[in-house]
């Protein structure tokens, strides 16, 4: 009987989400355009970038640099004159004005160093920075090669063989795309399990659940496995629909391995809603309660940031956070292939962190139920 009781009670989960429009059209913009525009349009990948080129030198080398400048990081440069560089930087025209001052070439091959001035409209903070380190590289390369041709130059002592594994074009959005699906799968977790529980608090259901057979736990694990199987779809689709098709993003490893963890990273994170619609008495409370949670499991699990670059007490305070070991699993499997005898530690780490959360949910749970009985 309690093997048919989490069954039918997980179908009356779904029936209650099919009666919910507004989660309905959550889910399908979590797992649609908020990836494809997530991923699309990361801040630091710099595309597309307006630039004016004041041409004062009018020589060869001049002239290679302002051909140098092509998509898609840059828009093809114009030509301008210092009395319109202040001009197009004050109406947003350009981002950058790159200014080559008069006998630059001949300065470069006596063996001077002539300073170039770039101009940069810094109010565009996500192109500004990037931009500014892509032309002086730019500028940098295009000078030693131009200058290769009328100097003998030493040979370096190391030839450095440079090899881009697993993104050979450092395409920033291939990362973005497996980024923002570990982030709606965190985030509508825990919001479709908690909303569920608080709703039927509010609607009043839950008196009824009171005079069934069932007991808290079936009640709990009917909740966790009905929401679990519709994230885990809607990670599915996403990811052969938006991260492979629309997106372009090259898969290395078995989706059946990702999805697996996928639904390992749930059991915690359902759990861990659950746990929170306990501790609130209404939406707006478990809303406030949830960013507070949220935030810190997405900025903090890696993703976003290398775990290498934080301070290692927060290093250490994520490891207890599923999203950590989440992270890990996905980027391992989906990115360089990994295999389960690679990632098998992130798969036992959310196990127990699971373990220990539904454990504390069920806790709260009965004390909850016992408060309306």
């Amino acid at each position: 009987m309690r093997l048919t009781n989490i069954f039918n009670l997980g179908i009356k989960e779904f029936r209650s989400l099919m009666r919910d429009p507004i989660m309905l059209v959550l889910i399908a913009y979590a797992f649609t355009a908020a990836i494809y525009s997530a991923a699309a349009a990361l801040p630091e990948t710099l595309k597309n970038a307006s630039i004016g080129i004041v041409d004062e030198d009018r020589s060869a080398l001049s002239a290679r640099i302002v051909s140098a400048f092509y998509p898609p990081y840059f828009n093809t440069p114009t030509l301008i004159t210092p009395a319109e560089m202040d001009s197009q930087l004050d109406d947003g025209s350009i981002t950058f004005a790159l200014d080559i001052p008069p006998n630059f070439q001949r300065d470069i091959l006596a063996g001077r160093h002539p300073a170039i001035q770039l101009n940069v409209d810094a109010t565009r903070v996500s192109q500004a920075f990037t931009g500014a380190g892509y032309i002086q590289t730019i500028v940098a390369t295009e000078v030693a090669t131009f200058v290769q041709r009328y100097r003998a130059q030493p040979a370096p002592p190391v030839d450095l063989a440079l090899r881009m594994r697993f993104n050979p074009t450092s395409n920033k959005s291939w990362f973005g795309a497996v980024v923002e699906v570990i982030n709606q799968v965190t985030l509508l977790s825990i919001i479709l399990t908690g909303a569920a529980l608080i709703r039927e608090r509010e609607h009043g259901t839950i008196e009824h659940l009171l005079v069934m057979p069932v007991t808290p736990f079936e009640i709990m694990v009917s909740k966790i496995w009905a929401m679990a199987v519709v994230v885990t779809a809607a990670t599915a689709i996403a990811l052969f629909a938006v991260v492979q098709g629309l997106l372009g993003v090259p898969i290395q490893g078995s989706v059946t391995l990702f999805l697996a963890g996928t639904l390992m990273n749930l059991f915690s994170t359902t759990a861990l809603g659950i746990l929170l619609a306990t501790v609130t008495r209404s939406m707006p409370q478990f809303a406030l309660l949830t960013i507070l949670v949220i935030m810190p499991l997405e900025i903090l699990s890696g993703g976003s940031t290398p775990r290498e670059s934080m301070p290692q007490i927060v290093q250490n305070i994520m490891l207890m956070a599923p999203t950590t070991h989440f992270v890990m699993l996905a980027q391992a499997i989906l990115f360089r292939g990994a295999g389960f005898s690679v990632v098998w530690p992130q798969f036992l780490a959310l196990g127990a962190i699971g373990a220990l959360l539904f454990s504390i949910a069920l806790f709260r749970f009965r004390k909850t139920i016992g408060e309306f009985g």
